[in-house]
């Protein structure tokens, strides 16, 4: 039988967010595996956790996540930002350097194969219904016990974070009415915009999550297991027909590729990354890692059986 670890983040919640935590360690052990539950209020008290899933030392020094274990991690999360806050961690912790690129690093990525992870969610989660994966403590339960895992693309960038489905850059004023910016869009050897659009949004995306602009979308049909990004920006433009005024209307410019660039001209430019809101104040660069995490999921879906 397996170990299993159950994660959770200590951020302020109410007591009642944790009776999941407890319903999920009773269907666990009723099928025989040993539960330890964790409430971390520290990177090192995380860390602590993450460090049970580490490889024996290395002759090249890196510290490497095992292949197999007979430990497995659920993390107890109540938002989306306390799962990448373990993603983060997770990717620090494995991260080789640029000049210690080991032999054995999967080709176009920069991290190993990530423990899988359960989620358990705490609370009404949007991407657990996007990833269909289980949600209740007795299927997340039936889920890690079973071992099958989906493989999942991870969006990176340089500032040091990870992205689960997607990001919006612009802002809307007063009457919701899109501010116009401008800057240098680039996915891979396509450029979106050379800096002389004033563009009113633009999307990059990772998951299913499918943005919009005055109902117009902009991102359709993103997979978060294809190895792409997706990208879209929108321009307003002005159509003048036959007959009639002149009207105002939004162009869309797509693309796909692994990795995108953003120059903004602004000094500040607004985001909000997976529903958490920031400012982007310099050039920006995300690029894919395919399939570096994996989340176990229900027997039958994709896409590794039992690991």
């Amino acid at each position: 039988m397996h170990d299993v670890l159950i994660l959770s983040l200590v951020d302020g919640g109410a007591c009642s967010q944790r009776v999941p935590v407890l319903h999920c360690s009773d269907a666990l052990r009723a099928t025989g595996a040993t539960v330890t539950t964790v409430a971390a209020a520290s990177d090192a008290e995380i860390d602590e956790v993450l460090a049970r899933f580490d490889d024996p030392a290395r002759a090249d020094g890196l510290t490497w996540p095992a292949t197999s274990s007979s430990v497995r991690l659920i993390a107890a999360v109540e938002n989306a930002g306390q799962l990448r806050h373990i993603l983060r961690r997770l990717v620090r912790r494995y991260a080789a350097p640029g000049s210690k690129r080991p032999a054995d690093l999967p080709d176009g990525r920069t991290i190993p194969d990530l423990p899988p992870l359960g989620i358990l969610p705490l609370a009404d989660l949007e991407f657990i219904g996007q990833l269909d994966l289980p949600s209740t403590p007795a299927d997340v339960a039936a889920a890690v016990t079973a071992g099958t895992v989906q493989r999942l693309d991870l969006l990176r960038h340089d500032g040091g974070s990870v992205t689960l489905d997607g990001v919006l850059l612009g802002e809307a004023g007063e009457g919701d009415v899109p501010v116009p910016w401008q800057g240098r869009i680039e996915v891979d050897d396509v450029v979106l915009s050379s800096g002389n659009d004033h563009i009113v949004a633009l999307a990059i995306a990772n998951g299913h999550g499918t943005a919009t602009l005055d109902g117009l979308p902009l991102i359709t049909a993103a997979d978060p297991a294809d190895g792409l990004i997706d990208v879209a920006i929108a321009v307003p433009v002005v159509h003048k027909p036959l007959l009639g005024r002149q009207r105002m209307r939004y162009e869309v410019r797509r693309a796909r590729g692994r990795a995108v660039a953003v120059t903004p001209h602004a000094t500040e430019l607004p985001f909000i990354d997976d529903t958490i809101p920031g400012a982007l104040t310099r050039k920006r660069s995300w690029w894919i890692e395919p399939g570096a995490w994996s989340v176990y999921t229900a027997t039958g879906r994709r896409n590794d059986p039992n690991v």
